[in-house]
Parts: structure tokens; sequence; C-alpha cells
């Protein structure tokens, strides 16, 4: 048995919850993958993992093998980073993953100055408003949106966006502008479901949250569409800040609700746990963090309109 292979493939298992899992992040079959595990339990001498035709998990020897095998690895390596040429200069792949418009936005344009920058160093950059595993789909850098659930991975907070109510200035004249959340009944609202997946949106009111029903004619999973719809008048729409900034600077959206907003939601750049982070990739987290500190994606006000003036007419 190699047994350093079955330690790191029993590391995988742990952390994607399946040998299936494990096999495609590892690259090997899984009678192999399985078969890594039966003989590292038979070294060991006990179960490490309770295996049903429904689910796997791990045993309570399992669960501490599992986190002293993974500072195993972080320490293997560190002494590996130590004498690697490599680790020292930036070289190498990175993938990122990142939302789309925020990507295109705010990723894309960092990742190009890295590049340019460093020129050893080759980047995929995966859009999608998809929520991905990162480590069982090879991602070494992910951008995420959104409040963090207690997971093994590790992260950095970049910035902070808001979730704002914004509709176009004539319809707001033609139906009204809303004074209250519960007000939204009576307005067509358009549906972003990778924001929204339920048709309820989040308010607060009085230090607490509340939850409003909604209705609409149009809905989509893609942000810009139902943006582009709002600033044609069709009706309200709740985006993120960054989506709608220029929008609201041209005057072509009007946020509404604005004191009813829950609070921000964290812009996370997050990587796995467990491992030696490659300088390559702490180099673009640390660009990331410098170029969205300088930006305000949070601030949303009209552009101020130059005043004519009459000369001597």
């Amino acid at each position: 048995m190699d047994h350093l292979l079955a330690i790191g493939t029993f590391v995988r298992i742990g952390e994607t919850g399946s040998l299936s899992a494990a096999a495609r992040a590892t690259g090997r079959s899984l009678p192999a993958v399985s078969r890594s595990l039966a003989q590292l339990e038979a070294h060991l001498g006990v179960r490490l993992l309770h295996r049903t035709t429904r689910r796997t998990h791990l045993t309570e020897a399992g669960q501490r093998y599992l986190e002293r095998c993974k500072r195993l690895l972080a320490e293997l390596d560190e002494a590996n980073a130590s004498v690697s040429d490599l680790e020292q200069s930036l070289a190498g792949p990175i993938t990122i993953s990142a939302p789309i418009l925020f990507g295109q936005m705010h990723v894309a344009p960092v990742v190009t100055e890295f590049l340019t920058e460093h020129t050893d160093v080759s980047a995929n950059l995966i859009l999608t408003d998809r929520f991905q595993n990162i480590v069982e789909e090879g991602i070494d850098l992910a951008v995420r949106i959104g409040n963090l659930p207690d997971s093994g991975l590790v992260a950095r907070r970049l910035a902070t966006v808001r979730r704002v109510a914004c509709a176009s200035p004539g319809y707001l004249k033609m139906h009204g502008i809303p004074k209250v959340p519960t007000d939204l009944s009576d307005h067509n609202c358009l549906q972003f479901s990778a924001l929204s997946a339920t048709p309820y949106w989040d308010f607060y009111s009085s230090g607490k949250a509340r939850q409003v029903r909604v209705q609409g004619r149009f809905s989509s999973n893609h942000g810009a569409t139902m943006i582009d719809a709002a600033r044609g008048g069709l009706g309200i729409v709740l985006a993120l800040s960054y989506q709608v900034l220029e929008h609201v600077a041209r005057g072509e959206l009007r946020v509404v609700l604005e004191r009813f907003e829950p609070p921000p939601l964290p812009v996370h750049a997050v990587v796995a746990s467990g491992r030696m982070l490659p300088a390559r990739v702490r180099a673009l987290a640390d660009l990331l963090a410098d170029r969205l500190a300088a930006k305000t994606l949070t601030t949303l006000e009209p552009r101020k309109r130059r005043k004519i003036s009459d000369r001597g007419s």
C-alpha cells in the first residue's frame, strides 16, 4: 500500500463526503479509491467510514484521523514549498470562480492586471451564478457574495454590497413610489432568481428582519436581463448595488425603500482549508483585496446635472 496516497485519498473522501466525489477529485477510478480506503482501514485496524446504500459518513475514529491527516498533509505541503522554486516565484495555473456580473465587472480586470504583471502564471476564470464545490471542481480561489455557511473553507473578506430595490423614474411616475415594503403588492416585481429564489424579498423594519411576498410577470436567472427590464420601465427589481451603480448614477434607475434595506452582504475570497496556499493564489487574493478596497460598491448616488445658464438671452 502507498501509505501517503491512501492518506491523501482518505482526506479527499472526508472533504467531499463520498467515494465517487473523491474519485473525480483525484482522477482515480471508484474501485481504486474503495480499495485504497479498505487497505488503510485494514492497516489501522479501525473502521473510518460508515457506508450504506444511501449515505457515507465518518466514524468517530475517522473524524479524528481526518483532522490529523489534514494537518499532516499541510505540513508536508509546507516542507515541499520551502524547497520549491515554483513556490517562491509566481508561476503556474490558477482556477478562479466568480458570479457572472461581479466577475465581469470587478474580478476579470484584476486577473488581467495580475497576468500582465506575472507572465509565468496562467488563469482560468469561471463565471457562473451556480454554487460550486471548490474541492470537487478543482477551483483554487472562489469569489462569493453572501453570508458563508460553516464549512471547511478559509475565507477572506474583500468588500460588501447592498441589496436594493429600484425602478425607472418613468415606472415610478406612472405607478407611484412604494413607501413601505408591503406597498410592493401593488407593483410588478421583477424576480432575479439567483438573488432571491422564492417570491419573498427581505427587508428590515424596526431592527427586525421582515419578508414581503411579491409578485410579477417576468423572472429570470440572469440579473442583467431583469435590470434591463427595470430600466425599460417594466417594474421594480431587487438587485445588488454593484449591478445597478452606473444605472442609478445616470438616472436610469432610482432606489426605493432604502430605509428598509437589510444589512449589506459580504464579498469573500474563499479557498479550501488543509492545504498550503500557493504563492500565486495568495498574491492574486491580495491584489483582489487591494483593488476592491479602493472601490465603493455600496454608495448609490445620481450624478449631479450641470445647470444651464442664460447668457445674454
